[in-house]
């Protein structure tokens, strides 16, 4: 018998309680990982359920948004409304933007889990990150995460310009149930065009997700059988609540819907609707890994460029342990490399050289030669 939503709620928000805690100790260890430059908040239109999707903004130190708002570069600090006016602003070239979803199994955690992840991309690739807080079950379950996702692409289209983000080079990236959303949420927005043709500017170039779920016909039980290390598993009392929660009504929820198993989305779907490069990490000890390297399979059989890593020797959702003394250095490597897979793709080849170049010319410094 289904447990009762009331009861799926309270222990939800417990988790979301407890899980906040350890993601303000994430953010503590040194670099402290700047808040958002900025938030937003948009209408949702797809889901039965009205509301609105909160995004957070986190920008580039040299970001300055379009003239038809009238703005200045900001420093990063909290705020709920994009940078304050200025008399005269200077168009620049339109800047990158990832749209990113975190994880918590489409019921626990918020858009600024991935902060660092957030900060890596600013940094690192002079891109913009909005991060999506979309909303949770059980109080909104499947498919209103995917819904809206979907609505921040569609929102995105026609307000790109005003945010000087170049809405041709736009890049998702996910962590586990957000990993999930990489692909579903594409999925989905290639569903909605077709059903509502529209001329459209805006192109998807580049998915980048950690360790997603991709197909959920394949059963709990099935999934950690394929686990090499059981013990690093995520404990149960976590997977039961993500799937009592999201998964319903369970009579009606049908586990091979591409918009949750994108695994199971057909060849000419998949072709249509992903960009050419994909990025994909996975971890060694994590009960998806085995369907991600199928799936990383399928998607080089396609013909697509996925480029993946394996990182060895780390459990499912690594990167956001809750350590207040020390940045994981692993993770900080790892989201290194994706952003030079993703710089390459938003600047090309000669981009990449360059920072490899630069990066060579700092370590002979560095040696005194």
């Amino acid at each position: 018998m289904p447990r009762p939503r009331w009861a799926l709620s309270v222990e939800a928000n417990i988790w979301r309680s407890a899980m906040a805690t350890g993601m303000y100790l994430h953010k503590c260890a040194s670099p402290i990982p700047p808040p958002p430059s900025f938030t937003l908040h948009i209408p949702s239109t797809l889901s039965k359920f009205p509301g609105t999707i909160d995004l957070a903004f986190f920008t580039p130190p040299s970001y300055v948004a379009a003239p038809e708002l009238g703005t200045r570069p900001r420093l990063h600090r909290s705020a709920t409304a994009p940078p304050a006016p200025v008399t005269s602003a200077k168009l620049l070239q339109a800047y990158p933007v990832i749209v990113n979803f975190h994880g918590g199994g489409f019921t626990i955690g918020t858009g600024l889990d991935d902060v660092r992840w957030c900060h890596a991309v600013t940094q690192q690739l002079n891109a913009v990150v909005i991060s999506v807080e979309y909303r949770l079950a059980p109080e909104y379950p499947f498919p209103t995460a995917v819904e809206d996702g979907t609505d921040v692409l569609l929102w995105l289209e026609t307000h790109a310009a005003l945010h000087n983000l170049d809405a041709t080079r736009i890049a998702i990236s996910g962590f586990s149930a957000g990993g999930n959303m990489c692909f579903s949420v594409p999925l989905r927005l290639h569903y909605e065009l077709s059903l509502h043709p529209r001329p459209t500017s805006s192109r998807i170039v580049a998915l980048a997700a950690f360790y997603p779920s991709t197909d959920f016909t394949a059963t709990r039980a099935s999934r950690r059988a394929t686990n090499v290390r059981p013990d690093k598993e995520l404990p149960k009392v976590f997977t039961d609540l993500f799937d009592a929660s999201y998964l319903h009504p369970p009579k009606d929820v049908a586990m091979d819907n591409p918009f949750l198993s994108p695994a199971m989305a057909g060849d000419k779907e998949v072709l249509a609707a992903f960009p050419e490069d994909i990025m994909l990490v996975l971890c060694e000890w994590d009960e998806l890994r085995a369907e991600g390297e199928r799936w990383r399979d399928r998607l080089r059989g396609l013909g697509k460029t996925v480029w993946s890593e394996l990182v060895e020797g780390v459990a499912h959702g690594w990167d956001k342990g809750p350590n207040p003394v020390w940045e994981d250095g692993k993770a900080r490597a790892v989201y290194g490399r994706v952003c030079a897979e993703l710089g390459r793709v938003f600047y090309g080849e000669a981009w990449v050289s360059a920072k490899e170049g630069a990066a060579v010319s700092m370590e002979v410094l560095g040696m005194g030669i």
